[in-house]
């Protein structure tokens, strides 16, 4: 069998995706990297995945990318694999798949069903789980006649957009006139709001289509609310996947048509009888993420399930299945974002002494990720739920000036 070469996109940022390089290398890849970080910048971890690294001036400049990719073509031969298993370069992926004829992954053809939200509807309707109703926006007086029927709140959102960001709930009729004043030039979605915990199937599908790793996390609050108003932040990976949104996950996959990726498809799970998408506890389809779910969370993972999950996309890459795996017990992960303008009753100092067994990783974030998930971060290990509601209760808690 002839040395793949895999180009990733972007490898040195987000900072763990090097993590990606360096397992694909570990399996015998040869392995090419573009981004626009100065080689100089790098981790040697990384550099040392890496066969070759061509850096251009503006990733966003296709033709840059385009040269890019025809030089280490030029130099390592056919490209088998290009990938940055990033939610902002998706489609410019797919673009350079198609015009250097790699196979491997989603093509143009494949990404509306992918990357609008309101064609995502079909594909959880042909997996069998509802999903919110919407209206594309056009006009205030559609926005009301969709109101009539759903009522108030309503949810609006690019219809093509990363993870929480421009996503507004509109309460009543004065908000919803201040959307239409401030529309913005995207085409948006409005949907009817939903009574749900946010879930996620988080999963690594071979060529076939079939799941080789799989678990899930779950949001208590709103991720829209901590984004767009700076609310405290937590989630955790689950110890054990439910059996009911392993079947909705497993159905999303087929219905979807994932093949060699890792994704992250979201769910509700009602949290009280809805008139139209069913009763309390039913699975409600959100959206679907053709990557890794954000930020620290591969991280979380390995962390829950004493695993390598990088390396689980890697052996997916190669051998097509799992070459190394883990028999540990799995545990919760829970991770906690708090803001620099807020007051804690707990300080760092506290929760490093109260949580020192359990803690993995308490660092600051960058600016750019800051956004959407706290200017500073913990993540634990935790045996059980109730050690788990400890650690987001002490670390949470805030001053009592805060809650007035």
């Amino acid at each position: 069998m002839s040395r793949r070469n895999f180009i990733f996109i972007s490898p040195g940022f987000p900072d763990n995706y090097e993590n990606f390089c360096i397992a694909l290398r570990a399996n015998g890849v040869n392995v090419l990297g573009i981004g626009d970080a100065p080689y100089d910048g790098l981790s040697p971890c990384l550099k040392s995945a890496l066969t070759e690294y061509y850096r251009v001036e503006n990733m966003a400049n296709y033709d840059e990318m385009f040269r890019a990719v025809a030089y280490l073509s030029f130099r390592h031969g056919k490209i088998d694999w290009l990938e940055s298993n990033n939610e902002y370069w998706l489609m410019q992926d797919a673009k350079l798949r198609e015009d250097f004829h790699i196979t491997t992954g989603l093509q143009p053809k494949d990404m509306a069903l992918v990357k609008y939200k309101s064609k995502m509807k079909a594909g959880y309707e042909k997996a069998g789980i509802p999903t919110a109703r919407y209206h594309l926006v056009t006009t205030l007086s559609e926005a009301k006649k969709f109101i009539r029927q759903v009522g108030y709140p309503v949810i609006v959102k690019p219809d093509s957009g990363v993870g929480a960001s421009d996503t507004w709930k509109i309460q009543d009729e004065a908000q919803l006139k201040s959307f239409f004043c401030n529309l913005p030039e995207v085409p948006y979605v409005m949907e009817e709001f939903v009574p749900g915990e946010i879930c996620s199937y988080d999963a690594i599908v071979n060529s076939k289509g079939s799941v080789l790793f799989e678990t899930g996390n779950i949001s208590p609050i709103s991720i829209m609310d901590c984004v767009n108003k700076h609310e405290t932040i937590h989630f955790y990976i689950v110890d054990k996947l439910a059996e009911d949104l392993r079947a909705c996950g497993r159905a999303c996959v087929k219905a979807f048509r994932v093949r060699s990726r890792f994704v992250h498809l979201e769910f509700f799970r009602l949290l009280t009888d809805h008139p139209y998408l069913g009763k309390k506890g039913q699975i409600v389809g959100l959206e679907v993420n053709m990557r890794p779910s954000g930020g620290p969370t591969p991280d979380m993972i390995n962390f829950a399930y004493s695993t390598n999950c990088y390396q689980h996309f890697a052996d997916m890459i190669v051998y097509d299945k799992l070459k190394h795996k883990n028999k540990a017990t799995p545990c919760f992960c829970a991770f906690v974002g708090r803001w620099n303008e807020l007051c804690y009753k707990h300080s760092h100092e506290e929760i490093m002494t109260a949580f020192r067994g359990e803690l993995t990783t308490a660092e600051a974030l960058p600016e750019v990720l800051a956004q959407g998930m706290g200017n500073y971060i913990y993540l634990a290990k935790l045996e059980n739920k109730e050690k788990m509601e400890e650690f987001f209760q002490y670390t949470l808690e805030l001053e009592e000036k805060e809650r007035i």
